[in-house]
């Protein structure tokens, strides 16, 4: 935390400090959502610099006793009302421990193969490796969200088996008892006009298909709205916003949310909106962290969850093996004692004996449970910590499972336990006659999993490995068939970057090309490529007309197929237009009917770009006579007709490569994702947000579009040409 949000330390001894509160100053942390940490020497502005001056035991007991009355008056400025965490209905929350973002496009979700969804698979899968989840986030939206005028609901209608696919896969979770969240984005207003309220369109869905929860997409707390008109429908949600609270009220409707990048300096933070209601769960989220070891030190010590996001727009950000293991234990604990971690009276910074070493006390029902983390790189093996004893108290090692004798000194315990260096410890003290249901049992799972000590596990990540789809070739053709181009053979610099929005230029974002060791966003390689074909235009509806007539062609997975048309044909006027709403599923049948294959991404490039690197297909400057006008509106217009715009030929005579619609190339996978590779752009241009997917007109740019179903996968901006290969 920046030393602008400290509290004052004194550095006179503490038997010669005056105790005085007022030094300790809250006010301003008001905005913030961490709190000011406790005890930094003066002189220590950076975390790197002096840090081992820190006396947090100095100024704690006034600290502690600042920040109570902080607290209640701050309650009091909010008009503070805890009723929605007494109800019923929503208390799941209070023991929503882990929490995962889930994008829809995962196959370990859903298998495209089969065309079923598989929760169970996806649930076991977490289970294996970090001990499973309380709920998941089901994500249909962003980042495909803008290549046609599908808004945000559109997409969950467009989802294989519709709203009724969709309820039973919330069904599925919920046999497995895991809680259900939709997401709602403010910042939707490009697309199609849903013309409702944002609030009364997710409460009809989450109502629809029985989901449990409402995540606010870049929202600093939910609106009241989404809470009030979900009550309405019948059918109460937990709100959760993607942000930190900004307007603290806010704080009543919102049970929970999420927290982020919590500062990395050898004092672990205190979660604002924990202290100010310990019933509000926060998940902790870090979608791009690789050493996650920090962020769950942090929910450890606060008693919170996290969010175990690793799909992160189809880049796949797995939790390496020492940070899943270490959740699986904080998580075992957390769920075992979750009555502790909500408790009114919990302390941050109970003291310790070793310095580096920071605990918290979560008292239930005349027990107590400290949660402790090592913020030395070192192991320590001894005595830890000193608490209140009573006669006939015991005391457990809740992370080694074992029970523990205390060295009693007075009317303290010693306890001498081991932690291992950035690692975690848990105690629980049970006064004289109380028990803990499952205790012995709970007490020996924690032993063989602290058998393996977390320094045995790896810590290193590595990206997914790629693999792109093999195309059949096809018969060698001695000239061009009709209505295609000759491409002679030749050499060219073959340079594309992705445009995704997210993910920098880290591993694993875009593709991997057959040449490169991993994805990344950035490519470049000479090519040599031997002569081929390629249509001189999209094909056309006329043309995939014939091929449904000649073929019987009818896709197993038929919503939103050739949706634009009427009566099973194109409408009047459009049969010169590019055929759009065709999966890649469906381009691929209509090129094995005529004998072709869709192109390589690197043929189309070659096809547009030629040898001389050139930026766009008939040059290097932008020319607004080349391509259709762009569409700015909410809704989707219908392409131009394919010969429209003769003046963005390309230098081998090839049209409409840029601007009407974009058109599919190669598709990659890995373990848990698709996606599939658009070239050229599209018309269309929602406007109101920087989220929406954005174009690629530049021949040095492509799109990645993620895959999942061809009912979701079809859109009305996308078409295809096709290639095929010659003697």
């Amino acid at each position: 935390m920046s030393n602008d949000y400290s509290a004052a330390a004194d550095a006179a001894p503490e038997d010669e400090r005056p105790r005085v509160r007022s030094e300790y100053k809250f006010s301003h942390v008001t905005t913030q959502r961490y709190l000011p940490l406790p005890g930094k020497a003066p002189g220590w502005p950076f975390a790197e610099i002096g840090h081992w001056k820190t006396d947090v035991d100095g100024a704690l007991d006034d600290w502690i006793e600042e920040l109570k009355d902080w607290r209640r008056e701050h309650l009091v400025r909010i008009g503070y009302d805890d009723a929605h965490y007494r109800r019923p209905e929503l208390q799941w929350a209070q023991r929503n421990f882990v929490h995962a973002q889930m994008m829809v496009e995962d196959r370990y979700f859903y298998d495209p193969v089969e065309g079923r969804y598989t929760v169970d698979r996806y649930l076991d899968d977490l289970e294996r490796r970090y001990g499973g989840i309380d709920s998941v986030l089901i994500w249909p939206v962003y980042p495909n969200i803008g290549v046609d005028d599908r808004n945000q609901f559109d997409l969950a209608h467009d989802l294989p088996g519709g709203l009724d696919g969709l309820r039973g896969a919330v069904a599925d979770f919920h046999r497995r008892g895991v809680r259900v969240f939709l997401p709602t984005m403010p910042w939707d207003h490009g697309t199609r006009d849903s013309g409702r309220r944002d609030w009364d369109a997710v409460a009809d869905l989450v109502a629809a298909i029985g989901a449990d929860g409402v995540n606010g997409d870049t929202y600093n707390g939910v609106p009241r709205a989404f809470f009030d008109a979900c009550d309405a429908a019948g059918h109460p949600v937990v709100l959760q916003p993607e942000s930190t609270i900004s307007a603290e009220e806010a704080l009543i409707w919102n049970v929970q949310s999420w927290g982020k990048k919590a500062p990395n300096e050898p004092v672990p933070p205190v979660a604002k909106f924990k202290w100010l209601e310990p019933r509000h769960m926060i998940n902790y989220e870090n979608r791009w962290g690789r050493d996650r070891n920090h962020d769950l030190q942090y929910i450890f010590f606060n008693g919170v969850g996290y969010n175990a996001w690793e799909n992160v727009w189809g880049l796949w950000n797995q939790l390496t093996e020492r940070d899943a293991e270490s959740l699986r234990r904080i998580a075992g604990i957390e769920r075992a004692f979750a009555p502790h971690f909500v408790s009114q009276d919990w302390r941050p910074y109970a003291r310790t004996l070793q310095h580096g070493v920071f605990a918290s006390r979560f008292p239930h029902a005349g027990a107590a449970l400290w949660t402790v983390v090592n913020r030395n790189e070192f192991d320590l093996d001894g005595e830890l910590i000193a608490v209140a004893h009573a006669e006939g108290q015991r005391y457990y090692d809740l992370w080694n499972g074992v029970e523990l004798a205390p060295r009693l000194d007075g009317e303290r315990a010693v306890l001498e336990f081991a932690v291992e260096g950035r690692g975690f410890g848990a105690l629980l003290a049970l006064p004289d006659g109380a028990a803990h249901a499952g205790l012995d049992a709970f007490l020996a799972t924690m032993r063989a999993m602290s058998a393996k000590p977390l320094r045995e596990c790896s810590a290193q990540w590595t990206s997914l490995k790629q693999t792109l789809v093999e195309i059949a070739p096809t018969a060698p053709a001695a000239s061009a068939p009709h209505g295609m181009v000759e491409i002679p053979a030749g050499e060219f610099d073959f340079v594309v970057g992705g445009v995704e929005i997210e993910g920098q230029t880290w591993e694993g974002v875009d593709v991997q090309y057959p040449w490169e060791n991993s994805a990344r966003r950035n490519h470049r390689r000479r090519l040599r490529l031997p002569r081929y074909f390629i249509d001189r235009t999209p094909v056309t509806n006329a043309q995939y007309l014939d091929f449904v007539r000649a073929s019987g062609y009818l896709p197993r997975d038929p919503h939103n197929y050739l949706r634009d048309w009427v009566d099973g044909a194109p409408r009047a006027g459009w049969e010169h237009r590019p055929v759009t709403w065709v999966a890649l599923e469906d381009a691929r049948a209509y090129a094995r009917w005529a004998g072709k294959r869709l192109p390589r991404e690197w043929e189309w490039q070659y096809a547009a770009q030629g040898d001389d690197g050139r930026r766009y297909p008939w040059g290097d400057d932008w020319r607004e006579d080349a391509v259709p006008a762009p569409n700015r509106n909410r809704r989707v217009r219908a392409p131009d007709v394919v010969d429209a715009h003769p003046a963005g030929a390309s230098p081998f005579g090839v049209l409409d490569l840029v601007g009407n619609v974009w058109q599919w190339t190669d598709e990659y996978f890995d373990e848990h994702t698709r996606a599939a590779i658009l070239r050229g752009g599209s018309s269309y241009q929602p406007q109101t947000s920087h989220w929406y997917f954005p174009q690629a007109y530049r021949l040095d740019q492509h799109g990645k579009l993620l895959l999942m179903a061809p009912s979701k996968d079809r859109s009305a901006c996308i078409g295809f040409r096709c290639a095929a290969d010659a003697e």
